[in-house]
């Protein structure tokens, strides 16, 4: 039995402005933005190249704004990614060589925190 991680739910305040910053700043592919109600709005973003998703919107999740402390992005190359991140206008960290391998850190609008690690889990 395979158990796939496919979405992983990123509260925000402002649908919009998260969506911009995830779209336009750190390049993630908008799937899907769809408004059930007034109440349910369901925003589908995957960084290119995952299998997993975000999932932004209203009426999405009851955790608190900015809450997400530990999302983590894979590439090949943390040079490449941090001169991508830093020249599209995200406050992006230095380069840190830590125990599980280079790493830079950076955070959405809300305060939602992600790390980019070079390499991978089986390498």
């Amino acid at each position: 039995m395979d158990y796939k991680l496919e979405l992983a739910q990123v509260p925000v305040s402002d649908v919009d402005r998260a969506k911009a910053f995830y779209v336009d700043q750190v390049g993630f592919v908008a799937d899907h933005d769809h408004r059930v109600s007034e109440d349910l709005r369901f925003v589908q973003l995957t960084p290119p190249g995952s299998a997993c998703s975000i999932v932004i919107g209203k009426g999405v999740t009851q955790a608190p704004v900015g809450s997400q402390p530990g999302l983590q992005l894979v590439v090949s190359d943390i040079e490449a990614a941090h001169a991508e991140l830093a020249g599209r206008g995200i406050e992006v960290s230095e380069i840190q060589d830590l125990p599980g391998g280079p790493f830079v850190f950076f955070s959405d609008p809300d305060g939602n925190q992600w790390s980019v690690q070079q390499g991978s889990r089986a390498g």
